[in-house]
């Protein structure tokens, strides 16, 4: 619709400059057909435009005829039909011949629904953005549940919108209203329909055992009828105008506490729809009573699937990896996930719990994870060292075993010996192994003491061990004879 200035304009120009019509819609800028359009509601009777001769003429007929039979056929598969029968213009004038033979859909009127109090609440997503995280950043969803007879709201954001999630955000809002609506409207969204042919449908499983622990009948809107769920789609256009403009939030915790607060506030200080006296606040203290209540036990929401382990001890999920205890390296386990935390089951033994990561290319780490893991390298390689040595030195195996009576250090004894085995060679090592082990000792200082005095033909020291009664505690030392001695090169 032009504005009513333009169309005063137009006529003006008619009547009293006596332009033509091209020259009118040149010059007020407008289309020529839209002056014409003007100038006969105005009651100006024009000449009739006397078309000029088309190449689609001759095959205006034939597609007259064609879409009578196939409405729906495609202007792609027309033109493909009238080009092997001659025609030789191009596709996208033709798609504006074909739009003007199209039968045109009649306008469809609708009914408008009507529920009674806790009949009804519909339910679906929307898409705001995206959300920074550490290391990247997410698409931000918000989940939306209108009651359809208060019109109360319920609004929470999250960071995905996967089974858990979803569900997760039911309880939420049932716990908001308290309790839960008979029927729950939804588009045909995967988290509900897995499958759909017509009226049969193939509910999702988890759904389904959500719905009968919470007594309500989840019902999807039929195919292409978005009206049915007019009233939540609504609210989410409400959401886009109301709520999101220049606000700003820290995280996604701030971001949900603020959508709490507006639907408690703004959201139900509006006016009622059947009753422009009353607000949704007062509506929905109403309809509270009418809904049935909330069930003693929360549902189990958790969405499951099977991880492989590698070499190296991490369950990857959602861009993320969580630590595992090491000796479920290479093996598959069931990963279990919330919104809030991650649980890893190898069978029915629960193996690691952790707070869920939002962020992407995070690591979490349970402590106790990584110090089994290094405990187990230690003993890995002080096993390792110890068959070496085994197999080179045959008496270092009741070597070991007596250092081990004695109480010392098995680790460092194996690392000694193995020095002194790289040092002076396996033949002379077992031999002082044997040396030791005769002379009754159990220590690697023992082995280095006889392969030193070995290589300089010394006896090896002995150690003294004297009692505190046979040391003297204040010697007398007496000076020392200096004449012998030359100063400074002198006798």
């Amino acid at each position: 619709m032009i504005p009513k200035e333009t169309q005063t304009q137009i006529v003006r120009l008619h009547y009293a400059e006596h332009w033509k019509i091209t020259t009118i819609a040149r010059q007020v800028g407008v289309h020529h057909g839209t002056v014409r359009r003007v100038l006969q509601n105005h009651g100006v009777e024009l000449e009739a435009v006397v078309s000029r001769p088309c190449m689609v003429d001759p095959y205006r007929d034939f597609i007259q005829e064609t879409l009578e039979t196939y409405p729906k056929l495609p202007a792609s598969r027309l033109f493909e039909m009238v080009r092997e029968r001659g025609y030789p213009g191009g596709p996208d004038h033709f798609r504006t011949i074909v739009a003007q033979y199209r039968p045109k859909k009649s306008a469809e009127a609708f009914v408008r629904r009507k529920t009674m109090p806790g009949e009804e609440a519909q339910v679906d997503w929307g898409h705001f953005g995206v959300l920074d995280v550490p290391g990247g950043t997410r698409p931000l969803y918000a989940f939306v549940m209108v009651l359809s007879h208060s019109r109360h709201v319920f609004l929470r954001f999250s960071l995905d919108m996967k089974g858990s999630t979803f569900l997760h955000a039911h309880q939420l809002g049932f716990e908001d209203f308290g309790g839960v609506p008979r029927v729950l409207l939804y588009d045909n969204l995967k988290s509900v329909v897995l499958e759909r042919k017509g009226n049969i449908v193939r509910f999702n499983p988890q759904i389904l055992d959500f719905a009968a622990h919470h007594r309500f009948d989840p019902r999807p809107c039929n195919i292409a009828r978005g009206n049915e769920k007019g009233r939540v789609e609504r609210a989410i256009r409400y959401i886009r105008t109301s709520f999101i403009p220049a606000r700003k939030w820290r995280d996604l915790d701030d971001l949900n506490a603020q959508a709490r607060q507006w639907c408690d506030t703004v959201a139900d200080r509006r006016k009622w729809h059947q009753d422009r006296t009353r607000t949704v606040l007062e509506a929905f203290l109403d309809e509270r009573s009418r809904l049935v209540a909330l069930p003693e036990t929360k549902a189990s929401i958790e969405d499951r699937r099977s991880v492989s382990i590698g070499k190296v001890p991490y369950a990857r999920f959602d861009s993320n990896e969580y630590s595992v205890p090491h000796d479920r390296a290479r093996r598959r386990l069931t990963l279990l996930s919330t919104p809030q935390r991650i649980r890893l089951l190898d069978g029915a033994e629960i193996v690691a719990v952790h707070e869920r990561s939002w962020g992407k290319g995070q690591t979490i780490e349970n402590p106790a994870h990584i110090k089994g893991l290094l405990e187990a390298k230690r003993r890995a390689r002080r096993h390792k060292g110890m068959d070496r040595l085994c197999a080179a030195v045959p008496s270092a195996r009741a070597f070991l075993e007596a250092a081990a009576q004695h109480g010392h250090n098995l680790g460092a004894a194996v690392s000694s010996t193995l020095r002194l085995l790289d040092h002076y060679g396996a033949e002379s090592v077992e031999a002082a192994v044997v040396e030791v082990l005769s002379a009754g000792m159990a220590h690697a200082a023992g082995v280095r003491q006889v392969l030193e005095s070995r290589v300089s033909n010394e006896p090896p020291a002995v150690g003294l061990h004297l009692s505190e009664d046979s040391m003297a505690k204040d010697p007398d030392i007496r000076p020392h004879d200096l004449s012998g001695y030359t100063v400074g090169g002198e006798e």
